[in-house]
Parts: C-alpha cells; sequence; structure tokens
C-alpha cells in the first residue's frame, strides 16, 4: 500500500513536470474507494455498495473513524433547515431578511418522498461487524480494534439513499430541468490531519476530503446521460458522445446502462444525469474539457461558443496559477449556482454567455484552491473562495475585452468596503458556518479573500506574489496548506516578514485608513505630513506630480516588513524613505520642491490598498 500511494503522488506531480524537489513535508491520510450504486429514477432512490481502503498515515492511533452523510441535512428540523430559519429571521442593513435564498424555509417542507437521506445498512471492517452511532450528518464508528499509525484497514458498507428535492447544490429537478445533481451523495470518511478528526455537520456550506482513488459503477436507466469526476473505462458500451472516434457503440440488453468512472488522487466524486443532456467535447492543451448541457433557445449558441472560449482561458491560468494536473474535465448544467468538485463543476447554464463564462471561471479555478490545494474550507473560507475569485476577475479581465474597465478587482474592493459599511463584518479566521449572517460569510470569503491577494501584492510588489502563488501550487498541492504555510511561501518569495499581514487583515476587525494630513512649506521646500487613521499599518506609496508634470514615487517601507518591496513602476523615479513605526499615528517626509510646484499627491494611485476611505488619499493645492 505504501509503494502505491508513493506512485500515486509522484504521477501527481510528474502531471506538471514540476520539480520534486524541497517540498514540504506533510503526512496525508490515504483512501480508495470502490462504490457500485444502482439507481431507481422512479422513485430517485439508490443502493450502494462501498469498499474503502483506508490507510492510517499519522504517527496516531485512531480508535474511531467519522463518516460524512451529507444528505440527512435535506429533512425538516435539521441543523441547516433550523440554522437557515434562524438567519432568515436577521434584517440585514438594506432591509432584506439574510436568508441564503436558496435554503430559506425550503427544507422545513419537505415531504417524506422529498427529503434526502443516507441510510447505513451495514458497515464492517476487515469482515467484523462494527457498532455506529447516526448523529445526523455524522456517522460516528466506534472501532472495535484501533488502527495503528500506517496501517491499512478495509470497511464495507452496505448503503441506501433518497436524492432530495433540489435545494442546495445536491438533488432532483433543480430549477433549468436538470433530474440529477449528485454531489454528496455516498457516505465519505472526514479528514483526519495534524489537528485530528474534523466530523464537521453540514449546516451550510463547505468540505473538507482525504485524496484517494475512485473506482465507481453507476447502474441507471439507459435514457440518461452521465458527466461527472474521472475517466469513464467503457466508452464504446456508453456511447453517448463518450466513444472513441470511429469506434461502433454496442449498449448491452435492458433498460439500464452501466457507467464505470475511474478517478486518481481525488478528494471527492460528483455526478450528474439527465436524458437531454447535449454532449460535447474541447481539446485543451493536456487534457479534453467536456461540457454537458440541456440544449434549448438559452444554450444552443451560449455553451459552444464558451466551450472554444476554454482553451485561451486555460493559457491564462497556466501561466499564471500553474497547470491543471488531469486529463480531463467536465463543465456541468446542474446544481443550484455553480459548486466545485475534482475534474467537475455543476454551473446553472441558462444565462447570458459571459455571466456562463465568469461562473465556469470561478468554479473551474476551485480546482487550484480547493480541488488540488484542499484547503479546509470549513475553518478557512476565504482561502478558497477569496483566492479563486481573486483568479476569476484575473481570468475573465484578461480573456474579455468587454469587461476591461476600471479594473479586474473593482468588484472585490467595492464588495469590502460595503461589507465595513454595514457594521456586520466578522475576522476572516471565523469558521464558515460561525459567521452571524450570511452575508458576513458571502463578503469575507469572497471579496474580502480577493482583496487579500490583490492587496498583498501592494504591499510585496505583484511579481512576487504572482511568483509566490507558483510556488505556493507546487509546493503545497495535495497537502491541505493553512494560512501560515501561505504566508511562508510569500515570505520565502519576496524576503519580507508578513506575519503582521495576516494578524491584521486575517484575525481582527481594524482597517486601513490613511490620509494626507497636512502640506506646508519649510526652509523653501514642502513637507508633507502622513496619518494613521485606521488601526491596520501599511507600507506607503506615495506619487508626486509636479506642475512640470514629473512624478516622483515616494516610498515608505512599513518597520514589521523589515524590508522593502522592489520598484514596480520603472515609467517614475522612486525616492525610497525611512520604515514608519507601526506605532506612530503620523510621519513626514520632505520633497525637493515648494508646495507651489506641486500639482497632486496621492497615497496608492494604484489603489490597490484597502483604504476605507479614499477621499482624504489626495491633495491638490
Amino acid at each position: 500500500m505504501k509503494q502505491m500511494i508513493a506512485g500515486a503522488t509522484l504521477l501527481a506531480f510528474l502531471f506538471t513536470g514540476l520539480s520534486l524537489k524541497a517540498q514540504p513535508d506533510r503526512w496525508q491520510q490515504r483512501v480508495k474507494y470502490t462504490m457500485d450504486v444502482k439507481m431507481n429514477v422512479e422513485n430517485h432512490r439508490f443502493t450502494g455498495k462501498q469498499r474503502l481502503e483506508y490507510t492510517n498515515n499519522s504517527p496516531d492511533t485512531l480508535y474511531k473513524v467519522f463518516y460524512h452523510l451529507y444528505w440527512n441535512a435535506f429533512q425538516p428540523n435539521s441543523m441547516m433547515d433550523m440554522r437557515s430559519r434562524e438567519l432568515g429571521k436577521t434584517v440585514l442593513p438594506n432591509g432584506r431578511a439574510d436568508w441564503d435564498g436558496r435554503v430559506r424555509d425550503r427544507i422545513a417542507n419537505l415531504k417524506p418522498d422529498e427529503i434526502g437521506y443516507q441510510k447505513v445498512l451495514s458497515l464492517k471492517r476487515d469482515g467484523r461487524a462494527l457498532q455506529y452511532k447516526v448523529v445526523e450528518t455524522i456517522l460516528e464508528v466506534t472501532l472495535d480494534k484501533p488502527i495503528l499509525p500506517h496501517a491499512t484497514t478495509v470497511f464495507d458498507m452496505d448503503f441506501e439513499a433518497q436524492v432530495p428535492v433540489q435545494i442546495r447544490r445536491s438533488g432532483r429537478n433543480n430549477a433549468e430541468g436538470v433530474d440529477y445533481s449528485m454531489s454528496q451523495w455516498y457516505p465519505k470518511m472526514c479528514e483526519y490531519d495534524y489537528e485530528g478528526w474534523h466530523p464537521t455537520f453540514y449546516v451550510a456550506r463547505e468540505f473538507y476530503g482525504v485524496w484517494g482513488d475512485y473506482d465507481v459503477t453507476i447502474t441507471i436507466d439507459k435514457r440518461f446521460v452521465i458527466g461527472g469526476t474521472g475517466y469513464l473505462q467503457n466508452p464504446n458500451q456508453v456511447g453517448h458522445g463518450y466513444e472513441t472516434p470511429g469506434a461502433q457503440v454496442t449498449r448491452p440488453a435492458g433498460s439500464n446502462l452501466v457507467w464505470h468512472f475511474v478517478a486518481p488522487n481525488v478528494h471527492d466524486f460528483v455526478w450528474a444525469a439527465d436524458p437531454d443532456y447535449k454532449h460535447i467535447t474541447q481539446r485543451v492543451d493536456g487534457f479534453t474539457a467536456h461540457f454537458f448541457y440541456i440544449e434549448n433557445e438559452a444554450t444552443q449558441d451560449t455553451w459552444p461558443q464558451f466551450a472554444k472560449m476554454v482553451p485561451a482561458a486555460y493559457a491564462f491560468i497556466k501561466a499564471h496559477y500553474g497547470a491543471y494536473p488531469y486529463k480531463q474535465y467536465s463543465f456541468i448544467q446542474g446544481g443550484d449556482g455553480g459548486m466545485e468538485y475534482p475534474m467537475a463543476t455543476l454551473i446553472m447554464g441558462n444565462g447570458k454567455l459571459n455571466g456562463l463564462y465568469g461562473v465556469a471561471m470561478h468554479e473551474w479555478m476551485h480546482s487550484w484552491y480547493q480541488g488540488m490545494m484542499g484547503t479546509n474550507e470549513s475553518l478557512y473560507p476565504w482561502m478558497d473562495e477569496g483566492f479563486t475569485t481573486f483568479a476569476e476577475d484575473n481570468v475573465t479581465f484578461n480573456t474579455i475585452d468587454s469587461l476591461k474597465g476600471e479594473g479586474a478587482h473593482a468588484g472585490t474592493y467595492n464588495g469590502y468596503f460595503a461589507l465595513v459599511r454595514s457594521g456586520l463584518e466578522e475576522p476572516m479566521s471565523t469558521p464558515s458556518d460561525y459567521f452571524s449572517t450570511n452575508y458576513a460569510y458571502s463578503l469575507n470569503a469572497y471579496p474580502k479573500g480577493a482583496v487579500f491577494l490583490e492587496q498583498l501584492g501592494y504591499v510585496i510588489g505583484a511579481k512576487a506574489r504572482d511568483k509566490g502563488l507558483l510556488n505556493y501550487y507546487a509546493d503545497w498541492r495535495f497537502k491541505h496548506p493553512n494560512v501560515n504555510d501561505f504566508m511562508r511561501v510569500m515570505e520565502k518569495a519576496s524576503g519580507l516578514q508578513l506575519d503582521w499581514y495576516r494578524m491584521f487583515f486575517v484575525n481582527t476587525l481594524k482597517h486601513v485608513d490613511y490620509s494626507i494630513d497636512s502640506v506646508y512649506d519649510k526652509d523653501g521646500k514642502a513637507v508633507v505630513r502622513l496619518r494613521r487613521i485606521g488601526e491596520m499599518p501599511m507600507p506607503i506609496d506615495l506619487v508626486l506630480t509636479a506642475t512640470n508634470g514629473v512624478q516622483v514615487m515616494h516610498y515608505i517601507p512599513l518597520s514589521l516588513m523589515f524590508g522593502e518591496k522592489p520598484q514596480e513602476d520603472d515609467s517614475m523615479k522612486r525616492i525610497t524613505h525611512e520604515w514608519w513605526a507601526w506605532t506612530h499615528p503620523t510621519y513626514e517626509i520632505q520633497l525637493d520642491i515648494p508646495v507651489s510646484e506641486i500639482s497632486s499627491l496621492e497615497i496608492d494611485p494604484s489603489q490597490r490598498m484597502a483604504d476605507i476611505d479614499r477621499k482624504n488619499n489626495v491633495y491638490k493645492p
């Protein structure tokens, strides 16, 4: 088993041709799922057999294991139901209730044939029956014998499930008519890492999983077309656009069809099915993109056009965030908006082309920050959603001319500033399910998380930040990095100390707010006094524009950085001043011209610093 694990890990790295030297060493648990499910499309239920080989690569002895039973959330009075109804009682500053609009009170009104459930019928370990307890969306299993460090054991499970009416991510008959969006559909082993077990209840959002290999066989009515995670092993028996070019499709007799998928080195498996799916493909650099959609007036042109846009998008993604390591990716119409999974995404698909493209790029970028990094989203949602939003902004801005305007990240900054103004902001270190409002979660995880990265480019320089993102991909994929791991990568890329940046922006509610306090002459030279109004300190870019049109960058490092960022704009001279101590609210610099020769002064004209009041950043005589 150890040889298999090492080989799989090595193969994953060789996919991209990146060097293996100097990689961080962090143990990972390992799983190998073999599942056989039989779907009844008449009553929306299926039975399943699951064999799970589990390898304990940790130094710890395990006395329990935990599984996720996600679909048990879709029952009246569940934690998800109650949490949604309670948050709906909160009235936001805009006068709206703080619902998740997709959930609201819909779970409370589900009938018995509409709910979701996952029932474990039997569970054995190495042939011996085990005792277990269902705690709503978590299965707690007491082991008859502990799993020793570096040991492998086998769990065999029989289970049955009912597909819920589509409410959140999973379900049947979504708003666009897709019959089955099959995410979180199987009992899934919880992650055990250096922080211990993570039996996180399915209350609202975000996931965490163990990397491994999946071998999944699905038997379903032969009218249905399936798209999802993994490589189809019997394409010439299935057809539906999977068949080898020129091959004759030979389907077995009977009303059902068996689909056999294999997925290597992933932490989840999703599939969707509909009898009306149209399946097209697009060859991209090193892999094939698959597209599954219901063809109608809204989709017949947009999805084929979208498919043709993917190669250019990937060229940008590969250069800036790293290579996609698998040989296939599927964009599938389904779900409730957009939801990422390894090797596939479920997205709503009836919108206009730019909207479809933007959602698809966001979900695809999750393949990097959720699919490959595998950060614990329940603890660090912004490290996935925020980083993905940052990358999505860059991809769409650089590949769609009509989106070029005030800047790639203007919308994310506006979202963050709205959060600050609302008074509902909470620290980004808040676990995703523990935010007091859906509003605060959404704007913290997405816009503020994206601002974290763009503003980091202001602090250390965009080139160092971009180099760090590629190093982060090379060093930490398939290893569940945390925020400190990321910051260490950025410190190495920049040569600067950055612990202060993480602590202020992630762990506190201190904000950036600087102003040009006063400008006056002294001995024939202008003196500029800057003031830190907010409690978060930052280095300062101050651009002087003289009346003769000449511009000079006056750069003030922050004491906490123990260094300075490289010059970014070669079009103007840069003068570097002594560092500004974070304890001091004011700082003065002397210019080499009098006030009368100043046309303007501006703090951070690039507007990458998340200054919550930019009105006082500009001085004009």
